[in-house]
């Protein structure tokens, strides 16, 4: 998928929401938890999530360790996931919120992984390492590489505000991811919480489509993210978890997610 087609599905929907598939079992309702295993009830969950609030985002987002926690069983309902959603909404820009990053074999087999064992369209990386840990991921077409940047956790200020030759740490990893790269195969994470600073970003950054995460539960505000950070491109993939899957804990949770997805990230060119 090229950004320009990802745009395209973001203008025909009128929204910018991806929503997150952090499924946390324990949060699942007991409607659906009831008579089922675990890894059962996670995906049943996702597929009535799914149904739901399709028509309200243009992309998923199954946050890894949900499904790593439950062993073997939870890396095949990832893939039940994945599978139900190119099947029946092959629309949907698949994200693998994975925040890989190492290097030589291990990125590549990392790439593979996300790419051709479990089809997703991008997955994130944590780019601790370097270049390196990036440059496996941009060798396939159509695929992107979802690179950290400015997160919207407090401590993110630990390393990703520290100043290099004059430039906040945030900075330096953009300009140099997109020295390897084009805006069809990087996008970077910046978070929701950090509004201000997507402006800035911008002035830097102005092609590349931004991933957002930290709406709603963690405090940040789509409008603001949309006012600062939107290009002429759209530029903006902006995430919800918890507001959307927990919307309510009753058997009418679809519904809940449905309303919560229809309200947020929408967006108007």
């Amino acid at each position: 998928m090229t950004s320009e087609l990802l745009y395209s599905r973001i203008l025909h929907k009128g929204t910018m929401l991806c929503v997150g598939l952090d499924t946390d079992v324990r949060k699942i309702p007991e409607c659906v938890r009831q008579g089922r295993t675990a890894p059962e009830a996670v995906l049943e969950f996702n597929k009535r999530i799914i149904d739901a609030t399709q028509p309200y985002c243009v992309a998923y987002k199954p946050n890894l360790a949900f499904y790593e926690s439950l062993g073997p069983d939870g890396l095949r309902v990832l893939d039940k996931t994945v599978e139900y959603l190119r099947t029946n909404y092959p629309d949907q820009f698949l994200i693998a919120d994975a925040k890989r990053g190492d290097i030589g074999n291990t990125a590549r087999m990392y790439a593979g992984t996300f790419f051709e064992t479990f089809d997703f369209d991008a997955v994130t990386l944590s780019p601790y390492m370097g270049s390196e840990t990036v440059a496996p991921f941009l060798e396939y077409p159509g695929k992107f590489a979802i690179v950290v940047a400015l997160s919207s956790n407090p401590s993110s200020a630990d390393f990703q505000l520290s100043v290099k030759d004059g430039k906040p740490l945030y900075q330096v990893v953009i300009e140099n991811c997109m020295k390897i790269s084009n805006p069809d195969n990087m996008m970077f994470v910046v978070g929701a919480t950090k509004a201000d600073k997507l402006k800035e970003i911008r002035s830097f950054c102005p092609d590349n489509f931004f991933l957002v995460p930290g709406v709603g539960a963690q405090g940040g505000s789509a409008e603001e993210v949309i006012a600062n950070g939107a290009n002429s491109n759209g530029g903006l993939l902006i995430n919800s978890s918890r507001g959307v899957l927990y919307a309510s804990s009753g058997a009418d949770f679809a519904e809940a997610a449905a309303k919560a997805a229809a309200m947020t990230a929408r967006f108007e060119r």
